[in-house]
């Protein structure tokens, strides 16, 4: 990804089943849970990261993307 760009999209990757998705993810919140269409777990962020996107995605939220990696998408 080229500085300043912005993704829109991301694959999530079930840790538990392995199972990929695509999604768009949201640009005006924060995606606490997503629920795998694989094994149907309640995926949560990991310590420390504010959304799924940032802690199974290929790329990280909206708001990581835009400010940087020391940003939080949640203050």
């Amino acid at each position: 990804m080229s500085e300043g760009a912005f993704v829109p999209q991301s694959v999530l990757t079930c840790p538990l089943c392995g199972t990929t998705k695509t999604e768009t993810m949201p640009t005006n919140a924060c995606q606490f849970f997503y629920d795998c269409t694989g094994c149907g777990a309640v995926l949560r962020p990991k310590t420390g990261d504010c959304c799924v996107f940032c802690s199974y995605g290929t790329v990280p939220c909206p708001p990581i993307q835009l400010a940087g990696p020391d940003a939080s998408c949640c203050t």
